[in-house]
């Protein structure tokens, strides 16, 4: 018997791009159940970008990607990007509350639980087989940081490369990368996959206005928006065994003089390091049972420095977690229409260090480490109660050494109501525990507070689901959603001593509506749009949330050009006004990017040239609280200035 697709097996890679709309709306995801179900069946509005969408549009890192999906927005401050989701987005919260996996693997670390989708993001776009998103809380079956969704990266296979390929790229602002791969599938069934890159850019000297003195260089930061990193991947499968390896390190120059800096100093960077191993086994023991087993270790390294005086020694923040956990699946067909998940995860956090201290004469101002452990077990039930009619239901118990201990289920209706026509209800909840940034970080010469008396927060979420399908070349999806959100944690200010500090004070609500559709053109060409309506408010207040735009709105449109030797690819992406932490407003702004992919050069060579921001628009996004500088009084930016106009142009070479 064959063993339904999961993530890892490199056997299920589809050529998405050869799709039409209405196998597009049938094809198998893995992410929203942990097992492999058509996405109309899926209890969830799944969205899939592809290898193909990823080259057509010149998509250069994941936070790229997600701004074109329905829904989401990213903020992005010159060091991290930031997601949003529905309206719920607050600037500087480390994407802790959506859930970011690799080939089905935890990415999220154990001290800031970081979901990394910017330049941090250890793994190129380039070896993407496709990005699931699977929109709302997924507690049910993957715990806690699955509260506003769950992004799964899913990694290509080498078969799908068929060789060797180096690739070289330079884009505006000094910015070269160069990348070697291979990849082969051996005549005894085994698979290989092997990559190496670097990249480096010097970045814009980006402008403040409030900073504009000439103490601070007139407000514009010098030198200090550079980026650089150096990747690693490795995939080896055969058989039922799948092994998975990746490493990256990033340096980044930070020029907003956060956290209380002096602005314009050099010596402000930070670095992120990724490690990840995996071991994954899956086979059949029957016609009914399938099991599935996986060994994971992953390491992230953080370190931050920090300048509060022009003449003081350098403040280095250390962020160092290592994590061993195993899971165990099984997947039954034993009972007549039930499709049965069972599973057990386990975790050893093995290191959770957080350190602060002066580099030179050296002084200690942080130093903790409290490890965690946890588990969790978990049942789901897909039960087709007719050929029209599915039931879905879902619970998970989570226990861990934070002293979080929560049962989140889930229940899904879909139902085929024509041919054309399948309507959903979901109902579900999800938990974020505190992480260790959040409870222990802080006091004795940091800016931060420590709060160890943290709860977890919740939300609820209600969500009605419509996807039309007409004929093969057009289809069409309505989602409305209602999220009641209670504890959350949230970053403030103490007006006494102007430290941060972590809050479970808030509540909050969002609801909504998202409207996307899209079609097939005769000659080869596609096109998709969305808009995005939602409102999410304080509960106590009324206020409404900050970086919480109230519409968004997408356009991608791709065609073959130059007699199928090229694709065109164009997006625009618009975002309405957002209101910033300091209860002021970032104006709305829309921004054009264009592509042209695929551009043959003889028969091993490929040419991709991008113009991101096509028309030089200046706009902008919201600042967090911790972004001042180290005057009295200190001077808090209003907004973050983003790119001008990039262009960027790559050449790949097959051997």
């Amino acid at each position: 018997m064959s063993i339904p697709c999961l993530a890892w097996r490199p056997a299920c890679a589809q050529d998405l791009s050869a799709l039409s709309l209405d196998q597009l709306l049938n094809i198998e995801v893995v992410t929203a159940s942990k097992f492999a179900q058509k996405v109309s069946e899926a209890p969830s509005s799944v969205t899939v970008v592809t290898a193909e969408e990823i080259a057509t549009y010149g998509y250069r890192t994941l936070a790229d990607l997600l701004r074109a999906v329905r829904g989401v927005y990213v903020a992005y401050d010159r060091n991290y990007s930031y997601l949003g989701t529905r309206g719920s987005g607050h600037p500087g919260d480390f994407n802790s509350r959506v859930l970011l996996l690799v080939d089905g693997q935890r990415l999220n670390d154990l001290i800031y639980d970081q979901g990394s989708i910017g330049s941090e993001f250890p793994i190129d776009m380039e070896l993407i087989e496709r990005v699931e998103y699977v929109p709302g809380p997924g507690s049910a079956i993957y715990g806690s940081s699955a509260f506003f969704g769950v992004i799964n990266v899913i990694t290509k296979s080498g078969k799908s490369l068929g060789g060797a390929m180096a690739s070289v790229e330079a884009a505006s602002y000094g910015a070269r990368k160069a990348r070697f791969s291979y990849g082969r599938r051996f005549d005894n069934g085994a698979d290989l996959l092997l990559s190496l890159s670097g990249f480096h850019s010097a970045g814009q000297n980006p402008y403040f206005p409030e900073f504009d003195d000439a103490a601070s260089n007139r407000g514009v930061a010098k030198g200090l928006d550079y980026d650089r990193y150096k990747r690693f991947f490795m995939k080896y499968s055969y058989g039922d065994l799948t092994l998975e390896s990746y490493f990256g390190e990033r340096t980044k120059g930070v020029p907003t003089a956060s956290y209380g800096q002096q602005f314009n100093d050099a010596r402000s960077l930070t670095v992120d390091k990724y490690f990840s191993a995996t071991a994954a086994y899956r086979t059949s023991w029957s016609n009914t049972l399938d099991v599935s087993a996986s060994l994971n270790f992953t390491q992230y390294n953080y370190t931050g420095d920090s300048v509060f005086q022009s003449d003081g020694a350098v403040n280095r923040d250390i962020g160092h977690s290592g994590a061993l956990s195993g899971e165990i699946r099984v997947l039954s067909k034993s009972f007549h229409n039930h499709t049965l998940v069972y599973g057990l995860e386990v975790m050893d956090g093995l290191n959770r260090t957080q350190r602060n201290y002066e580099v030179d004469p050296y002084a200690s101002n942080l130093d903790v480490n409290v490890l965690k452990k946890g588990y969790a077990v978990y049942l789901q039930d897909e039960f087709r109660l007719s050929d029209a009619l599915i039931v879905n239901l879902g619970l998970r118990h989570d226990r861990d050494g934070d002293g979080a201990h929560s049962n989140s289920p889930r229940l899904a209706l879909i139902y085929k109501a024509t041919p054309d026509i399948t309507a959903k209800f979901v109902y579900g909840t999800a938990f974020r525990s505190p992480n260790a940034y959040e409870r222990y970080y802080g006091d004795n010469g940091t800016s931060y507070k420590s709060v160890p008396g943290l709860v977890a927060e919740n939300i609820k979420t209600f969500e009605f689901i419509t996807e039309y399908l007409y004929r093969q070349d057009f289809k069409s999806s309505i989602s409305i959603f209602n999220y009641k959100l209670t504890k959350l944690i949230s970053l403030a200010t103490d007006p006494a001593d102007g430290l941060l500090y972590y809050t479970n004070i808030d509540a909050a609500s969002s609801r909504g509506v998202e409207l996307e559709a899209e079609r097939l053109v005769a000659g080869g060409a596609r096109i998709k749009g969305s808009v995005s309506f939602q409102a999410a408010h304080n509960d106590h207040t009324g206020a409404w949330l900050s970086n919480s735009p109230r519409t968004l709105a997408k356009l991608n449109y791709s065609q073959p050009i130059f007699a199928d030797a090229a694709r065109m690819g164009l997006e625009v992406q618009y975002t309405s006004r957002r209101k910033t932490v300091l209860e002021s407003e970032i104006g709305g702004f829309a921004v054009v990017n264009l592509t042209f992919s695929k551009v043959k050069l003889g028969k091993h060579a490929e040419l991709s040239a991008s113009i991101y921001n096509l028309f030089n628009k200046n706009y902008a996004d919201p600042p967090s609280d911790e972004h001042f500088d180290n005057s009295s009084p200190p001077r808090y930016l209003q907004s973050i200035r983003q790119d001008d106009r990039v262009v960027r142009a790559s050449l790949s070479y097959r051997f």
